[in-house]
């Protein structure tokens, strides 16, 4: 089922993509940043101001979250019962995720998630993702997600995996009679 032809050890292992790289490093960095913010603020207003600050961000986030979980609800109700698919936008995502920030114990993580609950940020925000998955989106490789599914891998004895594709040309079979299924 192999060509015969070696793969070089350059092309046997993908290089790491750029958001696998750094994504530990900037979650690293996030969370100095947000102990030294709340040790500062500490240090100036006292302990029990930041347990206060920290407890109120986090009711504030679950009841944000409730609401945007109950909009989103309510948005697809009502699109079921009107026969349709529910409308695009709404920034229901996008307050879900404020409100998930204002839980997440920490100041920085505040400010951003009381950024997200703002309207014109959330339109801002929402384009720039939409343009970010659209130009991901060009830069794939063109093919439908049947033909993903029907991409199938063969593992050689060595390990090493070869992409493939199964296609059936048995034309013995009558018009009507049933393939077996593949898993067999």
């Amino acid at each position: 089922m192999t060509t015969g032809v070696p793969t070089s050890p350059s092309t046997a292992r993908p290089r790491r993509s750029r958001l696998r790289r750094y994504l530990p490093l900037g979650i690293a960095v996030w969370l100095v940043l947000e102990i030294w913010l709340l040790t500062q603020v500490a240090g100036a207003a006292g302990g029990p101001t930041v347990f206060l600050l920290l407890v109120a961000g986090f009711a504030a986030g679950s009841v944000v979250i409730k609401r945007a979980g109950r909009r989103a609800f309510q948005n697809l109700n009502e699109a079921l019962q009107r026969g349709g698919s529910p409308t695009r936008g709404g920034g229901n995502g996008l307050m879900m995720l404020g409100g998930l920030l204002l839980m997440i114990p920490g100041l920085i993580s505040d400010a951003v998630g009381l950024l997200l609950l703002l309207p014109p940020v959330q339109k801002a925000v929402s384009r720039f993702a939409e343009r970010t998955l659209d130009r991901s989106l060009r830069k794939a490789a063109p093919g439908t997600l049947g033909d993903a599914f029907q991409q199938v891998r063969i593992h050689r004895p060595d390990g090493k995996v070869v992409q493939g594709e199964v296609i059936r040309q048995d034309t013995s079979r009558e018009p009507g009679e049933q393939w077996p299924p593949l898993t067999r």
